[in-house]
């Protein structure tokens, strides 16, 4: 079979963690491509995602690294088999890569945390909210591509408010709902949206107010996916080039910590209804 064109963000992670038993296993490329009766390239291949991996050999794999964790076996083998082809594969070509990986990753996640600073989070934006986010970002944007980003954001809400709603937490500081990415009603039918939201059940919501002492987290946004097993995790945080996708399970810990951290200095859910309620009444 030949190699991919392109492997979604999902084949890659399959990829890296077939690798990483490898390496725990202590073996070279060259060894496993024996045991398949394989070449070392192909090896290569697939632990870069662009060669596909049967079930079958998941588990010759796994049984070779002596790997005995039967629930990341099963995960890693769901990974492989998956021919799920979601909405997200028809912005393929049309979008930067990352809008696809991003919906991707939220689409398998069993639960979603996310800490946002500056702007509402891409799952609670309305249209025209992220429409003007989009033209102020990329001003001279022609509309044949700036359509297509706020549809893809807008259908990414489907993750949280489909039949199979995920699980979804976030953090909102008070800068996200009190700057005015566009006019008043605009901004106002944005703080409705959660509102409507939280009322209808889709998202747990937990402002951080400015007034909170000891907050040393401004400069922190983040979303947190939690994997069908913890070794699949997965940590998007905003980087100057685009989004950066975090797999190392030491930089896992290290964001779930700074989420507890931050969830610690929010309202709680009923307070930060009422805090956006309020502020609903100044615009």
């Amino acid at each position: 079979m030949p190699p991919r064109s392109h492997a979604t963000g999902r084949q890659v992670r399959l990829g890296v963690e077939l690798r990483r038993l490898r390496e725990a296993a202590g073996l070279k490329a060259r060894e496993v491509a024996g045991l398949l009766n394989s070449t070392s390239a192909q090896i290569s291949q697939m632990e870069l995602g662009f060669a596909g991996v049967s079930e079958e050999r998941v588990r010759r794999l796994a049984a070779h690294y002596a790997c005995t964790d039967e629930a990341l076996v099963d995960a890693l083998v769901a990974m492989a088999t998956d021919r799920t082809r979601g909405w997200w594969e028809e912005y393929r070509g049309v979008l930067p890569p990352v809008f696809q990986d991003t919906a991707e990753v939220e689409h398998h996640a069993t639960y979603l945390r996310e800490v946002v600073i500056t702007h509402v989070p891409g799952l609670l934006q309305t249209a025209d909210y992220a429409r003007a986010l989009y033209t102020y970002v990329h001003p001279g944007l022609p509309e044949s591509e700036l359509t297509p980003r706020v549809e893809h954001r807008m259908k990414r809400r489907t993750v949280v408010t489909g039949d199979n709603a995920t699980p979804y937490e976030t953090l909102i500081h008070e800068c996200a709902l009190r700057v005015r990415v566009a006019d008043r009603s605009v901004c106002r039918a944005q703080l409705q949206q959660i509102l409507d939201q939280i009322e209808q059940g889709h998202a747990r919501v937990r402002v951080i107010p400015f007034d909170q002492d000891g907050f040393g987290g401004a400069g922190i946004s983040m979303m947190y996916a939690s994997g069908s097993v913890p070794q699949l995790d997965t940590g998007l945080r905003d980087a100057p080039t685009g989004v950066a996708f975090i797999d190392a399970g030491a930089q896992l810990k290290q964001l779930r910590t700074l989420f507890l951290r931050m969830r610690g200095a929010s309202l709680d859910p009923a307070a930060s209804r009422d805090f956006i309620h309020r502020l609903t009444k100044e615009l």
